[in-house]
């Protein structure tokens, strides 16, 4: 059996829970839908929200929707954090409005325009702090940011998560033996 899927949620005050076609996750963040697959069901208790199914064949499917709901849950409560770093001379970040504009050491800047429901704190020009209700969607922005300038192995500039883990290479030696 799913141990995921059997764990029950525990519903914070002032999240408000609506099941239907779809489960309604409204919170003082947001409200975030999360798709009902066939065989799985909610049921409300004692302010936790279980996940059921009706069969073994929705095993896995079980699991990933009460993972999808926690998220959900969290994110309208208390919402999600992702910080980037950005590693290199003359590379930085700036906040114009809704739009981050970076120098990464092209020829242009580059504009990102960022989508609602996820905001950009600049710390430093470097640090970039991404928060949001949506933990789907913050991922997908960072990661269409770090995208901007991966970091190179060589040189370990670009941006990256805060507190990633980068493995140096050595470069060429230059003197060739004959």
């Amino acid at each position: 059996m799913s141990r995921i899927g059997k764990k029950p949620i525990p519903l914070p005050s002032g999240v408000k829970i609506q099941v239907g076609e779809q489960l309604e996750v409204t919170g003082p963040k947001g409200k975030l839908m999360v798709p009902i697959p066939q065989g799985i069901t909610f049921e409300q208790s004692n302010g936790k929200l279980e996940v059921k199914r009706a069969s073994d064949d929705q095993a896995a499917l079980h699991g990933l929707t009460r993972a999808l709901a926690a998220n959900a849950v969290q994110g309208v409560s208390t919402g999600f954090i992702r910080e980037l770093d950005i590693v290199g001379i003359g590379y930085r970040a700036d906040l114009k409005g809704r739009v981050a504009q970076f120098t990464l050491g092209y020829s242009h800047p580059i504009e990102f325009l960022l989508p609602e429901g996820v905001d950009l704190r600049i710390d430093k020009q470097v640090h970039l702090v991404l928060s949001g209700h949506d933990r789907q969607l913050l991922g997908q922005v960072a990661a269409n940011m770090r995208a901007l300038r991966k970091p190179d192995p060589y040189k370990n500039k670009g941006v990256r998560y805060t507190g990633e883990a980068l493995r140096k290479k050595v470069g060429k030696t230059g003197a060739s033996a004959k």
